[in-house]
């Protein structure tokens, strides 16, 4: 079974995907990580963000992998930990360069497709709906007003040791929300058939309580 979680950032899709997936007992997949992961290798490498010949064959030469060690889904590149790494900003303001391509949201389809294989999975991220998983069982797209998700964001970002204060937090979320939204490949929306749930003014539990009832109606027997 595959339940399928879309949203901006700061809307508690990774939170509450996780929650999710330890309560109805599924694996959990952040496809995010993936993209970060990709974003961290370039950025090691040095590579100029706009050799599009360059990516590709790093990209075919990347190897990406999200294990669970001790209960927690960790992002591996070429064999290396990056899970903290890949969180920080210099990686999130890079992002966008890479998730514009064809070819790196084909190889990441197909790298979370595999994920889902044989799985019964929670999968969060801006695309999985409406491309990755199409035919999802049970499709979520979570939101909530720019200042909290700002504050969420903001919360975590503390918890990396990041400087960053409140008021960038809010404009890098703008930012972000706008290439999401309005890229060419795979934009952020909301599927068709999805429920909508705003988490703005809901506690975590809250809103797992909600999502779980849904999902509940589509479980298979």
């Amino acid at each position: 079974m595959i339940v399928a979680i879309d949203g901006p950032a700061g809307s508690g899709k990774s939170t509450i995907a996780k929650i999710l997936a330890e309560r109805l007992g599924f694996r959990y997949l952040d496809s995010g990580a993936m993209y970060r992961a990709f974003t961290w290798k370039v950025v090691k490498s040095g590579l100029d963000f706009d050799n599009k010949e360059e990516l590709h064959k790093l990209l075919d030469n990347t190897n990406i992998e999200l294990k669970y060690l001790n209960d927690r889904l960790e992002t591996f590149v070429d064999g290396v930990n990056v899970t903290d790494e890949i969180r920080y900003p210099s990686i999130t303001e890079n992002i966008h360069h890479i998730s514009n391509l064809e070819f790196v949201r084909k190889k990441m389809a197909e790298l979370q497709r595999d994920f889902a294989k044989g799985e019964d999975i929670v999968a969060e991220g801006r695309d999985m709906a409406t491309v990755v998983f199409p035919d999802a069982d049970k499709k979520i797209y979570l939101d909530a007003v720019i200042n909290i998700r700002a504050k969420r964001r903001y919360s975590e970002l503390k918890d990396l040791n990041n400087k960053d204060n409140l008021n960038k937090v809010v404009d890098d979320l703008k930012q972000r929300d706008h290439k999401d939204s309005t890229r060419e490949l795979a934009p952020l929306k909301k599927a068709d058939g999805s429920f909508y749930l705003d988490t703005t003014n809901l506690k975590i539990e809250e809103a797992v309580r909600l999502l779980i009832k849904e999902i509940e109606k589509v479980m298979k027997i």
